[in-house]
Formats: C-alpha cells, sequence, structure tokens
C-alpha cells in the first residue's frame, strides 16, 4: 500500500501581462516536476496574469487571457497525471476573485477564492478583489464556454474546500491566510487535511525572510501536516522584488529550500515525504485526538467538516516501499548586507533585459551612495557570469541581446560592467580632487565605460541668464549672499546634473558607435528622501533607483562587504570619507559642508525617526513620548524635544519632493515613497502648532518635576 508522495513547489519569475511569457514559465514548472516524480504541483499567486497588474485587474481583458491561457494549460499533455494548482482571477457572479484553480487530465477539480486579502503597505488587494466569506462552503461556478468544449464540465465547485484523493487530503491556503490570527491550516489539519498548500506573492524586505519560515514550521509543529509555499520570484513590473524562498515543510522540520534570489526564472523545489510520519506525529498531541466526555471534546471533533471533493487520483504508489525520502534540512539565512548584495541586483536585472535598453547611465560622485549603486550593478554582472556558468540559457540569451552581440559569452564580471554600465563624475569648482579621484579609482576597479567632465560652463550660462534678465547676480552666502541665493545656486549645480545625465544616457552610446540607450540610475538613499535632503529633480531624479529603499546604515555595510567580497580596496577610502554634496564653494581646496550637518541630524537619527514615523505610526507628541525613554542615557528631555521638531519641521517641508521620487526598490518598513506605499498629504502646516505645543507642555512639566528633586536633595 502506497504511504509516500512526491509533491513539489516552485518559484516563478512572472511579469505583469506578460501572458506568453508567463505560460511558458508555468508549464516548463509542471515538466520539471513531473520529471522529479511529483503527481502535485503548487506554483505562486496569480501566476498566470503577473501578481502586480494592479489596475489592469478592472480590464475584461485581464480576466479572458487569464482563462485563454488556463485553456491552454488544460490542452497542454505536460499537465497530464499530476494535479495543477494555478492562481489567476475569476468572476463569479460579477465578482472578481483571487483564486487557485486546481485540475487534473482536462477536469477543474475545484476553484478556491481567496478568503484573506492582503490591504496594508503596498498591497491594495480589496481594491480589486472580494473575500471569499462563506467558511467551509462551496457553491456551483458556471464555465465559460472555451473551457466547457476543453473540460466537458459545466459546472465546478467555487469556494472554501479540500481535495480528498485516494490517498490523503489536500488543502489550499493562499498568501495572507497563513498571517491571519486563525490561519485556515488550523481547522484544516483538525478536520484530517494532512498536506497544505500556500500560493504566495510575498516581496522582499530586508531582514525579513525568517518570517515565512517560521510561520510554516510553527503551523506545522503545532499541526503537524506537510506544508508547501510556492512564492513569485524578480520584478514583476514595479518597485517589489518578490523574494522566493519556496519551501517544503513537514512536522515543524524544512525539507526543501528554493533561493531567495536568483536569475532563474524557474525554479522547481520537490520532496518525497512520508504520509505514515504525519499520522503518527499527530496521534501524540493529545488536545487534537483526545476524545473524552461529551463536555470536554476533542479540539478535532468541534471542528465542522469541510466539503470535500473527491478525486480519483492518488499522489503515493503501490510499491513504493523501497522509494527514499527526502531528509529534512537547516534553512540557510543571508545577512542583510548580502541581501542588498543580491536582490537590487536581481531586480536590475529584470529591469534591465525587459526593458530592452543596452545599460546603464550613473552620476558617480565619489560618496557612498552612488558607489553602493555602482557595485550593485557590478554584483549584478558577477550574478549574471556566474549564471551562465551554470548553463542558464535565458540569462545568455538575454545578455547577448543587451549588448547585442549574439556570439557573446560574458565570463568576467569587470568585462561584463564595461559593456552595461557607464559612469560619470560630473565636477564642478565646488569639488574636490579627493572625491573625482575616488570616482575614478572605483570605475577602474569595476571596469564601467568612465568619463569625467566639467560642468561649470552650463552653470554659468544659466546664472548669466538669470543676471541677464534680472540684472541681479546671486552669491554664495561665503561671498556675502542670502540663505536663498546660497540655495539657487547649490539647486542649480544639482539639476545642471541630471539634464546632462539624460543626454549622455540617450547619446553616449551613440557617439561610441553602439546602439541603444542607457537607463538612468538614481543614488538617494530612504533616509535622504525620508527627510527631503535631495534637490527636486536633480540627478537623484532618474529612471529606477537601486537604493532608495535602503538606509546609510546598511549601505555602508554593503559596501563593506563589497570591499572583501569583490576586492574593491577603492571603497576603503569612500567609507572613510564625510558624506558631502559638494555644492558650496570649497575652503582652501577642502571640502566646507557635510550632510549630517546640513540636515541637522545624524543618519542612524533619521532611521529611528523614519521608523517611528512608519512602523510604529507615531505623530510629533508619540515620537517624543517614545524617544524621551530610548534617549534617556543620552538626550534631556530639551534636547529630545528639539530634535522630533527640527525633524518634523523638515519632513512636512520636503514632503513634496516625495510625489516626484524615482521609482525605487522597495527594501525598507519605512520608506516615504509617496506614489504606492506612503499615502500621505504633501502640503503641511510646517509649523505643527498644536502638536509641538502639547511637546513643549510636556518638556516644561518635566523640566519642573527635575527641578523640584534638585531643590529637594539641596
Amino acid at each position: 500500500m502506497g504511504r509516500k508522495v512526491t509533491v513539489a513547489t516552485c518559484a516563478l519569475n512572472q511579469w505583469a501581462l506578460d501572458f506568453e511569457g508567463n505560460l511558458q514559465r508555468i508549464l516548463k514548472s509542471i515538466e520539471i516536476a513531473k520529471h522529479r516524480g511529483a503527481r502535485y504541483r503548487l506554483g505562486p499567486e496569480l501566476e498566470i496574469c503577473g501578481y502586480g497588474c494592479w489596475d489592469h485587474y478592472y480590464e475584461s481583458d485581464t480576466l479572458l487571457h487569464s482563462l485563454q491561457v488556463l485553456a491552454a494549460l488544460l490542452e497542454s499533455p505536460v499537465t497530464q497525471d499530476i494535479i495543477c494548482d494555478v492562481g489567476m482571477p475569476v468572476m463569479h457572479r460579477n465578482v472578481r476573485y483571487n483564486c487557485r484553480v486546481i485540475f487534473l487530465n482536462r477536469k477543474i477539480l475545484l476553484i478556491r477564492p481567496k478568503m484573506a486579502l492582503a490591504n496594508e503597505g503596498n498591497y491594495r488587494e480589496l481594491r480589486w478583489f472580494t473575500p471569499w466569506s462563506r467558511s467551509r462552503q462551496t457553491e456551483e461556478y458556471f464555465l465559460p464556454r472555451m473551457l466547457q468544449d476543453l473540460t466537458k464540465q459545466e459546472t465546478v465547485p467555487f469556494g472554501d474546500a479540500v481535495l480528498s484523493t485516494w490517498d490523503t487530503c489536500i488543502g489550499s491556503e493562499v498568501c495572507e491566510e497563513l498571517w491571519t490570527p486563525h490561519s485556515p491550516h488550523v481547522d484544516m489539519g483538525l478536520d484530517g487535511v494532512e498536506i497544505f498548500t500556500n500560493a504566495s506573492g510575498s516581496h522582499h524586505v530586508l531582514r525579513k525572510a525568517h518570517a515565512r519560515v517560521d510561520l510554516v514550521t510553527m503551523a506545522t509543529t503545532k499541526n503537524g501536516g506537510i506544508y508547501l509555499l510556492a512564492n513569485q520570484k524578480g520584478c514583476d513590473g514595479d518597485r517589489l522584488y518578490y523574494d522566493g524562498c519556496a519551501l517544503i515543510a513537514m512536522n515543524g522540520s524544512i525539507f526543501a529550500q528554493g533561493s531567495q534570489f536568483s536569475l532563474d526564472d524557474v525554479e522547481v523545489l520537490t520532496a518525497t515525504l512520508d504520509l505514515e510520519d504525519i499520522r503518527s506525529y499527530r496521534a501524540e498531541i493529545s488536545s487534537r485526538n483526545l476524545a473524552a466526555l461529551r463536555e470536554c471534546p476533542s479540539q478535532a471533533s468541534r471542528v465542522s467538516p469541510y466539503p470535500r471533493v473527491k478525486v480519483d487520483f492518488a499522489l503515493s504508489c503501490h510499491e513504493d516501499l523501497l522509494e527514499p525520502v527526502s531528509e529534512p534540512i537547516e534553512w540557510k539565512y543571508h545577512s542583510p548586507a548580502e541581501e542588498i548584495s543580491l536582490g537590487p541586483a536581481c531586480w536590475l536585472w529584470d529591469f534591465l533585459r525587459r526593458s530592452r535598453q543596452a545599460g546603464f547611465f550613473l552620476p558617480l560622485s565619489g560618496g557612498v551612495d552612488s558607489a553602493a549603486t555602482a557595485c550593485l550593478v557590478y554584483s549584478m554582472c558577477h550574478q549574471v557570469c556566474e549564471a551562465v556558468k551554470r548553463g542558464n540559457l535565458e540569462v545568455l540569451a538575454d545578455v547577448r541581446t543587451i549588448v547585442n552581440q549574439p556570439s557573446y559569452t560574458p565570463q568576467d564580471p569587470r568585462e561584463l560592467c564595461g559593456r552595461v554600465l557607464t559612469t560619470c563624475y560630473m565636477a564642478s569648482e565646488n569639488s574636490s580632487q579627493e572625491t573625482c579621484d575616488r570616482a575614478r579609482e572605483l570605475a577602474q576597479q569595476i571596469g564601467s565605460h568612465h568619463i569625467g567632465l566639467h560642468i561649470d560652463p552650463v552653470v554659468k550660462a544659466l546664472v548669466g541668464l538669470f543676471s541677464l534678465v534680472t540684472g541681479a547676480s546671486p552669491r554664495f552666502a561665503v561671498h556675502g549672499g542670502s540663505d536663498r541665493e546660497n540655495l539657487a545656486l547649490q539647486n542649480v549645480q544639482a539639476r545642471v546634473r541630471m539634464v546632462i545625465a539624460y543626454l549622455f544616457a540617450q547619446l553616449s552610446l551613440w557617439s561610441r558607435g553602439a546602439p541603444g540607450g542607457l537607463l538612468v540610475l538614481g543614488s538617494a538613499n530612504v533616509d535622504e528622501s525620508l527627510l527631503g535632503y535631495l534637490t527636486k529633480y536633480d540627478c537623484s531624479s532618474a529612471d529606477i533607483n537601486p537604493i532608495g529603499g535602503i538606509s546609510k546604515t546598511d549601505l555602508r555595510a554593503f559596501v563593506q562587504l563589497c570591499v572583501e567580497r569583490f576586492q574593491l580596496p577603492a571603497l576603503q577610502s569612500i567609507l572613510a570619507a564625510p558624506a558631502t554634496a559638494e555644492l558650496e564653494p570649497l575652503a582652501h581646496g577642502r571640502v566646507s559642508q557635510t550632510d549630517e550637518e546640513d540636515m541637522g541630524m545624524t543618519y542612524a537619527e533619521l532611521s529611528v525617526y523614519g521608523r517611528l514615523r512608519k512602523v510604529a505610526k507615531t505623530g510629533p507628541y508619540s515620537m517624543f513620548c517614545k524617544l524621551l525613554d530610548m534617549w534617556r542615557d543620552t538626550c534631556s528631555p530639551r534636547q529630545v524635544a528639539d530634535k522630533v521638531k527640527c525633524f518634523f519641521s523638515k519632513y512636512s517641508m520636503n514632503r513634496h519632493k516625495m510625489t516626484t521620487l524615482t521609482p525605487a526598490y522597495h527594501a525598507e518598513s519605512y520608506s516615504p515613497d509617496d506614489n504606492r506605499f506612503d499615502l500621505r498629504p504633501f502640503l503641511y502646516n510646517t509649523r505643527w502648532p498644536w502638536q509641538f505645543r502639547c511637546i513643549e507642555n510636556q518638556v516644561l512639566q518635566l523640566e519642573g518635576r527635575q527641578r523640584q528633586e534638585l531643590d529637594g536633595v539641596d
């Protein structure tokens, strides 16, 4: 009698609305799963259309093309003799649902709609879909004619049910449902479900990889059973990078771990597991099994049963005594610096190959931020070369298209970087020789095509035009000018660099006799964006920004990692130098301004403000109260109040800049991205009179109490 089952889950690099490519990747994953002996295959959430379709879900085309792809899957010989579990939007009684469609041998077994929708942070599922609210209930779904002709079915079950095969029982969760306080797997497990599946569309955030792993292992520790998690991987078309981490767990142990960052479009995990291990594990959970007196029933007997869809199929084979089973493994995590090295680099690769551009253009200033961005491109080149060495033909084909050379095979990351990255140091009269040297040395070490130029003639022409029209000549503060003059003269330099960057991105390859254009990379970190410490439409305005969701502290750790991992000694001097914009005149040839002095706060403080403002959801008064405790050993109440007021004044004054932020890789939970993630006003009363008065009153009370205590001591 068979009891060993081989199951498969996968991570797919799907792309929103790329129905042709998505179909081929799904078919490839099923083919691999079958080749490895799997009888059940789970795919990511909404894999047929791509998770990030957003308002395209409103369009009937998205539903139509999803049905067409489903029909192609049903018709394909590849999908025969394996239970296939795919994700797509489905319209039922004029209501849109985010669904799993489970089929076998051209018959749809069940359409299972998602019951708990993700609707926070980057997710807006309630905007497009309705949650299925009828727990443990199904109704009939009338198939469209294009499917009826294929399946010879008029209706199929639609709702919250489980599959009962000859040898086991399978139940579905969909992404967010695993995170809810009372997940479906709890009651399904008590009702005898042995295999739980979860199709996810979950994105990368620094330091969060353990969350999914912990939830899955805890679910199977408490409940027993096999748990399969599938996830999307790669750039689906916007700021998010879906980070794979597909896994298979049983009884609290991991049996298969997928990569978190990879250039492989299709990754399939399989495991062969013994159903008897689940049954013996559950036998020892007395709270589940105790069938005692009527007034003290077991937990399992209290659960109302799930509708069961009978499936004439087995996941196991009759003769499997000699079939080896999978062994448990230890999950391996990346450090935050490694996550930065890999995640944004994979995102850049997807963006480059799918936008059909010939490379990147990066204004390289000699500072940490632009150096980190350059290192991400170098890391991307490193991963491309490694993927090609491993035999990834898709990556090889893509890189040949990008460099426009059909016979090219990348082997050295430095040589590839010279083909796909152009760096440019844009000097002004306020630039120091040290930053120029640092930028040039880094460019030499990573192999980028490097350009050095001076922007002074363009700046002088623009300022001269202003003087010609108005008769007034603005001066820097050190030359006797006002703050307004000083700021305007800094900003014109920054904005000129943006214009030059786009000119060179469009024409530098043309000037070298090569086809194509370049994507302009921005390099403003999340802390500078939060405070608005950047010029609107300066060289932080670009096509994409791979570090826009990463803090300065984490970027420095990443750059330090690159020193050792990629042997880039030029980064040491960049790390040692003070952060500066170099927009004011030099003092005796030396930098006269630093970022932290200009901001009036440190980068470390900024990341604390960011987390309290967004993650902890504090306004000025609540932030003051929390920081009183956090900084009690280093700051007086008055100093804390001044710091909070300074932050909120500058933050609200510059909030309008968030509306123009370059689309950035989302890596941090306190991202200020106004366009998708951080939905707040951009016109504030920057004096915050009521809030600041509450803080001031509290400070006065605390100072009065301290004086009384001191008087008591005297």
